[in-house]
């Protein structure tokens, strides 16, 4: 029994070595003649961070998410001490009800002046009538004093009252042109008053933005990579707070030699396998080439010398497929692109097996 069981053992044996030599025979023959006609390069995922930064100086009062955690658009994540900015609105609140009233007065003002032009307009329509009437009598005083039916004294008496009558007309139409000024001046002085109040609003408009602004928000969604600062930090304008990275713009960097490169176009389809998760094949699409070399040899005179050169290109990971997967999406993670040199040949089972979808 001991012999025999011996011989299983070594047959068992046997049969294992054998199974993976045939895996690693079928990896370095067979393994190969499957991923030809594609070419390679290493890369990292990537994406696009974005900075939330502070408009005004000021000191942060608190932030209210944590590193890692994901944020959407228009979400608060930090708040800033608006003390100042509260006390700067109020003050302009009082200024700008204080040019409202001004305006208030100055209206009232004008409609004053108006009142003192239309008595004006009537005092100068008695004087004509007075100096009208005087004129006349006096040139029948004049006529009968000729004739000797009245006194000269008379006649000279009714000549005085039409220059009496002629200078009070004069005085009236002054004043008539001086309550006309008053009331363009009045009207100036409205237009001023009002220009005060929009310059007021205005100001109680830009605290009130300050304020608002005062609440970082997210300006899209992502997840937090950092924390810069601290609450209780003071920060001038422009201060950054959180750094993001924007989950709906993740990519991969690889690199190409000259002749794989120029054969990618733009939209081409990518295959991405990452390190950490070999077992996942993640589509992508060509959203750049780069027109200029990222490794460049002392010499281009050569064919051979211009295979050396090294193209940058970017892999982009379609937006749908990344929310649906948003919990595990993570940048810096390393893996392969792989680009068919030929778009119309199919991909090899490897890459089309564990395709995510």
């Amino acid at each position: 029994m001991t012999g025999q069981r011996k011989k299983w053992l070594i047959i068992a044996v046997g049969t294992v070595i054998l199974g993976i030599l045939c895996v690693v025979a079928w990896q370095r023959f067979f393994g190969k003649t499957e991923m030809k006609g594609l070419a390679s390069g290493n890369g990292r995922i990537e994406a696009v961070g974005i900075d939330i930064a502070t408009k005004t100086p000021g000191r942060l009062k608190d932030i209210l998410v944590k590193e890692g955690d994901l944020v959407t658009a228009g979400q608060v994540v930090a708040l800033m001490d608006t003390e100042v900015l509260e006390a700067q609105h109020r003050q302009a609140q009082a200024q700008l009800k204080q040019a409202i009233s001004s305006v208030e007065t100055a209206q009232s003002r004008l409609v004053q002046r108006q009142s003192e032009k239309t008595a004006a307009g009537a005092l100068v329509g008695q004087r004509e009538t007075e100096l009208d009437v005087a004129r006349k009598r006096a040139a029948r005083s004049s006529t009968l004093a000729a004739e000797g039916a009245t006194s000269q004294q008379e006649a000279d008496d009714d000549l005085a009252r039409v220059r009496s009558a002629g200078a009070a007309l004069s005085a009236s139409r002054a004043q008539l042109a001086a309550a006309d000024a008053a009331v363009a001046t009045a009207r100036t002085e409205i237009s001023g008053a009002q220009s005060v109040v929009e310059a007021a609003r205005a100001t109680v408009e830009r605290t009130e933005a300050d304020i608002k602004d005062s609440a970082l928000k997210a300006p899209r969604d992502g997840r937090v990579q950092y924390r810069v600062t601290q609450p209780g930090e003071v920060l001038g304008a422009g201060g950054r707070v959180l750094n993001l990275l924007d989950l709906s713009d993740v990519y991969m960097t690889f690199f190409l030699p000259t002749g794989a490169a120029g054969r990618v176009a733009l939209g081409t389809e990518v295959r991405l396998i990452l390190d950490a998760a070999p077992g996942y094949v993640i589509p992508a699409r060509v959203s750049f080439v780069s027109d200029v070399a990222q490794f460049t040899p002392k010499s281009v005179e050569t064919a051979s010398e211009r295979e050396k050169l090294m193209f940058r290109i970017r892999a982009q990971i379609p937006v749908e497929l990344l929310k649906k997967h948003i919990t595990y999406v993570k940048t810096g993670l390393p893996g392969v692109a792989y680009v068919r040199e030929d778009p119309k040949a199919p991909w090899p089972v490897r890459l089309r097996t564990g395709l995510l979808q």
